[in-house]
């Protein structure tokens, strides 16, 4: 057969390479005919077509040769006989003298870049260094063609539009071959001679064996070679991150973050969805915010969100809250211009986008200064819509711990939402079975902007008494420091003692807590102050033992004073007295006279006079 094809080769070269073409490249060695056949000085036009076809022209609709017959050396080889044909024919043309200049200065560079692969002891053994020594040989045979084009031809008679088309899409090849080959040297890709891990062939990708030494080599696919490689190369990130985070997050690089950061703009939506994908789980990781940050992934991900596909939008907005944490970062969000998408998407959105979405602009409620850029673009409203009418609880949740963000300092967001309808929102929204920390927290910053009669007619004690009863620790301090506030007149006080709040304020008084405990204490002084409170408070047997532990003089114990307070006001019984000095108040109170704390010094007087006549009454 070989003999055969050797005569062939001799009696009719154009005929016997046509035939060739036509051939798989299996079981014979083709280059070997094709050099022999070069030696017998076939035409320029079948030579080159001899060097597009070892090249791998795509063009060609050829099959890979294997990787016995194509080897990197065959490749670097064949890489350095074309740089001085290449480099001679461009010198040689007449027309386009501007580009060619151009051209020829990349040529010039492309021996130094082989040397750079060359010099590496495990250059020979890795594949992606024989992938881009291949393109080098097809883009430098492509260089020839054309240079061969200008040089034989008048320029008058050429396609002028089509060949400075032809010619930039040559410097664009270069320009990418020489970048690739500086990116190849320095990744350190070089060192790990590793089998293929994302496959020639456009097939999807078959299962990678040995997945966490070939990490390095597929984080380098990212920036190396056409935008087909690279999807493959993110389709095969994606399978490493979720089998194995560790092994990507340890090699991860900046580098490596700046290419998938561009993938994001992508032509093909497909490859945006994945970059998209692969960010969202690395922010996820929490272990690269300030490198996604630092390497300008807000811009493109705020152009997902607002104009991506559904699930590019998606894994834009999740990569978004993740990062949105930081206040710097929240800051940077507002400044591209990220609120009016997280906005439209709260309104539409389907339930993950919108939960995100409500859970970024939650983030940056956070930020005070971003408050009032945040309602210009209509927040309020859209928070509040969300209380109402959200698809899952997840976005009620973010919504009220908005609105408490925004309603913390600020009297003119207060009124906008009270005149929003806000408030009749957030009171419904804690009917629920266990109302939330967040939208009480917005109740308490809202009810001094509302009138009594308003407050009442709403039905705010019921809730504030449902909380207390009910809703978390963090829920029932909200409601507490609610009824601090809105406990400001003798009818109000007595409203919420006949409501039930007292018992729950007292067993408050045995939280974990500091602050719980703190404004429990503060609530009970406060309402005391009315007779029928007091009496109340008297009556319960828990009030007098909780309020003396809240005398422990620790400066971690905030609850003190209020606690002095209250027992000040019940030292008047005989009875509370008694209770007080069988639980330890007066040690307690020593320390804290020393100590010089308001009203200590006072209830120990009281204490230790009712001690002795104690005592007389005794003997």
């Amino acid at each position: 057969m070989l003999g055969a094809l050797i005569v062939a080769l001799g009696c009719s070269c154009g005929a016997t390479w046509s035939f060739l073409k036509k051939k798989k490249a299996t079981g014979v060695s083709l280059q070997d005919l094709l050099f022999a056949n070069n030696a017998s000085n076939p035409s320029k036009e079948i030579q080159r077509d001899q060097e597009d076809f070892l090249a791998g022209s795509m063009a060609d609709n050829l099959e890979p040769i294997t990787e016995p017959e194509l080897s990197a050396d065959h490749w670097l080889a064949r890489a350095r006989q074309l740089v001085p044909t290449a480099i001679e024919r461009a010198n040689a043309t007449t027309g386009f003298p501007g580009r060619w200049k151009s051209i020829l200065s990349k040529l010039e560079r492309v021996p130094s870049c082989l040397s750079d692969l060359a010099s590496h002891p495990c250059f020979s053994k890795n594949t992606l260094c024989k992938e881009i020594l291949q393109s080098v040989a097809s883009t430098l045979s492509e260089a020839i063609d054309l240079a061969e084009r200008c040089a034989s031809r008048d320029p008058a008679q050429l396609g002028k539009l089509q060949m400075q088309s032809d010619l930039d899409s040559l410097a664009g090849k270069l320009d990418l071959n020489l970048r690739d080959c500086a990116l190849l040297v320095k990744t350190g890709v070089l060192s790990d001679a590793s089998a293929p891990v994302v496959p020639a062939a456009p097939e999807p990708p078959a299962p990678i064996p040995n997945q966490k030494l070939n990490v390095r080599e597929l984080l380098a696919r990212l920036q190396i070679g056409h935008a087909e490689a690279k999807h493959r190369a993110v389709d095969s990130l994606l399978d490493v991150i979720r089998e194995d985070e560790k092994s990507v997050l340890s090699v991860l690089g900046r580098s490596n973050i700046s290419a998938l950061i561009q993938l994001l703009t992508a032509t093909a939506p497909k490859v945006r969805e994945k970059a998209a994908t692969v960010i969202c789980l690395l922010a996820e990781s929490g272990s690269c915010e300030t490198l996604l940050v630092s390497e300008g992934v807000l811009p493109p991900l705020i152009r997902l969100a607002e104009s991506g596909s559904l699930v590019g939008r998606e894994k834009a907005v999740i990569t978004l809250q993740r990062l949105s944490m930081s206040a710097d970062t929240a800051r940077a969000i507002v400044g591209h211009g990220g609120v009016r998408p997280l906005i439209e998407i709260c309104q539409i959105g389907d339930s993950i986008s919108q939960s995100a979405a409500a859970g970024t602009l939650k983030n940056l409620s956070a930020v005070p200064e971003v408050r009032q850029t945040l309602a210009e673009e209509g927040i309020v409203r859209v928070m509040i819509n969300l209380l109402d009418c959200g698809i899952v609880l997840g976005s009620k949740e973010y919504a009220a711990e908005c609105l408490q963000n925004l309603t913390a300092t600020n009297d003119n967001l207060r009124r906008s939402v009270v005149s929003e309808g806000g408030l009749r929102s957030l009171l419904t929204y804690l009917d629920g079975p266990l109302p939330q920390e967040s939208a009480v927290g917005a109740l308490r910053n809202l009810v001094n902007s509302v009138s009594v009669d308003s407050l009442l007619s709403l039905g705010l004690l019921p809730r504030l008494m449902h909380v207390l009863k009910d809703g978390s620790l963090g829920a029932q301090q909200a409601a507490a420091s609610a009824i601090c506030r809105v406990s400001s007149s003798a009818e109000m006080k007595k409203l919420v003692g006949e409501f039930g709040c007292i018992p729950l304020l007292i067993r408050l008084l045995e939280a974990k807590s500091t602050g719980a405990r703190e404004v429990a204490a503060q609530a009970i002084a406060t309402l005391m102050s009315c007779p029928q409170n007091a009496r109340e408070i008297k009556k319960d047997e828990k009030s007098v033992p909780n309020l003396v532990q809240l005398l422990d003089p620790s400066p971690l114990n905030t609850a003190k004073k209020y606690a002095i307070a209250c027992l000040l006001m019940l030292s008047s019984s005989k009875k509370s007295k008694k209770l007080m000095i069988s639980h330890g108040a007066i040690g307690y109170l020593k320390k804290l006279s020393e100590m010089e704390v308001a009203g200590s010094k006072k209830l120990l007087e009281r204490l230790e006079r009712g001690k002795l006549r104690s005592l007389f009454s005794r003997k």
